[in-house]
């Protein structure tokens, strides 16, 4: 290592020498007149010149003439380390620093005479400005100079932090730090042979807080878009599967990219304006460092929904478990009004991509996990539950720690819009569950993989899906006693088993599961006829369109759908209740699972207590009843009400009394006798 560091030197002194005598000549005029040696304690004149200048980058911004020459005055020292620091920390661009100034600027650190701590803050500063560099092909051209600043202890990671954000295809030559490797195995694998953990700790932690806020400020001020670089989490696995996509102009990223050169001039993403210039400049664009800016283009998001280039996707993971690890969880800039706008507006911006992209990113999963251990419920509910219905299908033998867990502390403990909000986002979760399985089973002969680090078997997805359907229903049952089979939660818990009672029939996953007794009841009972009605939908599509679909389908095709006896007996079961309670006013008849003591219903002093739960008498239906008996002058027969029932936009009910009740007409009262079907 001593070797290294005096070859380094050795390097630096070189090159320092060399490129003063070609550049230093030309920017003299620039440079403002100070002699070396000039103290800075006391300087009255420089203090006030100082903080005219702090008062300008502040307010409105250095333009790029300013930036060069404060930094060419604080980088050579003129004036000692303590000028140098308190001019890096108000180096705020107004539009571009120039990339001359940089390149100076680093030779500066060759010399010797700056502090570890100052060469250290100069770093972080360029790692801030990185995006707003005018241009980084001399800055690449040193990338080897730059490299051997490694050697020191102090500067390694935000040296390695900045030769990430340098690296390209044709600098990964040489294998180094094993977070630069993971970059370099990307791009070169062949030239990265040995094994890169699949998750590593944040490798570049937040280097920039001493410019954020300022920039952030004066960037508004002068309406521009604030780019910034920002430091990176390493979560991404060894192998990355390809992304399944079918895409609109596939015939344009199936080009071989072997014949372009790797000499061809880039063109950065932000250069481009129009999906035409996509088209053309597909197999030339450079990703900007800052891969947050990715999320808020249009023109980005469908470069990586097409590209068939995984650093891309690999970057903007990187970038986002940097934000939700330093921006989001530990932001300590702004205070915390502005950190919950520039979350609002992160979280916004991601959920919006990942509804373009119609599929969440690795790094959000892994955030998840960890955020639900700690949040309130109320924090961004919106948005988490946005991205937690994004999740990709997680293992059986992990679902209940990762997020059961974790969600039913949650549920328990929240108000009745948490819940509700719950359960439309686990709706949502198995929507997507599903409906990756109908594309992937297709694509892949029912050997799915639903992300990049879980290979997942027909037989396992289906036991994934199974722990979330049972955890709703034990949350629905639950959920409703505690709040007194509130309508609105209702509702919620019926479209999870509207969508439940779609799995087989609409998705092909050969899956028929029951709502639970605490989800069945409380529906049947429901004061409102629209979640009455609603469970009669979802019976009649369980029976007619499930049932009976996977037993005409195991006839036809000869594969064996297993339905449990269990799962049959629980259907039977709950037809005939509904059929005893709508129809036949057999209420609380022995056998019909709500049963109550004979002393008990006669002490209600209700005379016909069996049918209080019928068509007629339902709570939900009285209103309906009685309407019909003031429009009516006599006796009609009993199925003219049913008519009418139904004209009322209660098609559940009527298919499932159509596909379940048979009857006969009475002569003298209209009422019919039915049978169960």
């Amino acid at each position: 290592m001593s070797f290294l560091r005096s070859l380094r030197k050795y390097q630096c002194k070189c090159f320092f020498h060399l490129y003063k005598c070609t550049h230093f000549n030309t920017m003299s005029p620039l440079l403002p007149v100070v002699e070396a040696g000039t103290p800075f304690h006391g300087n009255d004149k420089l203090e006030k010149n100082l903080v005219q200048v702090e008062k300008v980058a502040y307010s409105q911004g250095l333009p790029p003439e300013a930036v060069s020459i404060m930094l060419e005055f604080a980088m050579s020292l003129r004036m000692g380390t303590s000028a140098c620091v308190r001019v890096l920390k108000c180096l705020i661009p107004a539009s571009v620093v120039p990339q001359e100034a940089v390149v100076r600027a680093v030779v500066w650190l060759s010399i010797g005479k700056m502090p570890i701590s100052t060469q250290v803050l100069f770093i972080k500063w360029v790692l801030t400005v990185f995006d707003m560099i005018d241009a980084k092909d001399q800055l690449r051209a040193i990338y080897g100079f730059i490299f051997n600043f490694v050697t020191d202890e102090n500067l390694c990671p935000f040296i390695c932090h900045l030769l990430y954000l340098l690296t390209r295809k044709e600098s990964g030559k040489q294998p180094f730090l094993l977070h630069l490797l993971s970059l370099y195995k990307v791009f070169c694998p062949e030239l990265v042979t040995l094994s890169i953990p699949s998750r590593m700790k944040s490798g570049f932690k937040n280097h920039i807080s001493p410019w954020k806020s300022a920039l952030i400020a004066v960037q508004k001020r002068n309406g521009l878009q604030g780019a910034f670089s920002n430091s990176l989490v390493f979560t991404h696995k060894d192998k990355t599967n390809p992304r399944k996509r079918v895409c609109i102009f596939y015939w344009v990223c199936s080009q071989p990219s072997a014949t372009q050169s790797s000499s061809r001039r880039v063109v950065p993403l932000v250069q481009l304006h129009s999906f035409a210039q996509l088209l053309e400049n597909m197999h030339r664009i450079e990703l900007p460092a800052q891969m947050g800016s990715l999320l808020g283009s249009s023109l980005a998001l469908q470069y990586l929904d097409c590209v068939q280039d995984e650093s891309a996707l690999l970057r903007l993971n990187f970038w986002l478990g940097y934000a939700f690890h330093e921006e989001f969880l530990f932001c300590g800039d702004g205070g915390p009004s502005q950190t919950s706008e520039e979350a609002l507006q992160f979280l916004n911006k991601l959920l919006s991509a990942q509804h373009f992209l119609q599929e969440g990113f690795s790094s959000s999963e892994v955030f998840l996990y960890k955020f639900l251990n700690v949040w309130d419920g109320s924090l961004l509910r919106p948005q988490i539950l946005g991205l937690l219905s994004n999740i990709p299908v997680v293992p059986s033998s992990q679902i209940r720690r990762l997020l059961f867990e974790p969600l039913m502390q949650l549920f328990f403990t929240s108000s009745l819009f948490f819940k509700c909000g719950l359960m439309e986002c686990l709706n949502n979760m198995l929507l997507k569950w599903l409906t990756w399985h109908s594309i992937y089973a297709l694509e892949d002969d029912l050997d799915i993989s639903l992300n990049s680090h879980t290979n997942m078997t027909l037989s396992g997805f289906k036991d994934s899906v199974m722990e979330l359907i049972h955890f709703v229903g034990r949350l629905a049952s639950v959920g409703l006693q505690l709040e007194g089979c509130h309508c609105l939660l209702l509702s919620f818990v019926l479209d999870f088993y509207e969508t439940v009672c779609d799995t087989f029939l609409k998705y092909g996953l050969p899956l028929i599961v029951m709502p639970p007794a605490g989800v069945f009841y409380p529906a049947l009972f429901a004061t409102d006829p629209v979640s009455v009605d609603r469970l009669a939908y979802i019976m009649h599509r369980w029976v007619l369109m499930n049932l009976t679909s996977a037993k005409s389908q195991e006839k036809v095709t000869e594969q064996v759908f297993h339905i449990s006896r269990q799962t049959f007996r629980e259907f039977n079961h709950y037809v005939v209740v509904m059929v005893n309670c709508l129809w036949n006013s057999r209420m609380f008849h022995p056998g019909m699972g709500v049963q109550l003591g004979e002393e008990l219903l006669l002490k209600s002093n209700v005379s016909q207590y069996g049918s209080s739960f019928d068509l007629v008498h339902h709570p939900a239906f009285m209103s309906y009843a009685v309407n019909f008996h003031q429009k009516v002058s006599h006796s009609k027969p009993w199925s003219w009400y049913l008519e009418y029932l139904f004209t009322q936009g209660y098609d559940g009910l009527k298919h499932f009394v159509q596909s379940n009740i048979s009857w006969q007409l009475k002569e003298d009262d209209g009422q019919g006798d039915a049978q169960q079907r």
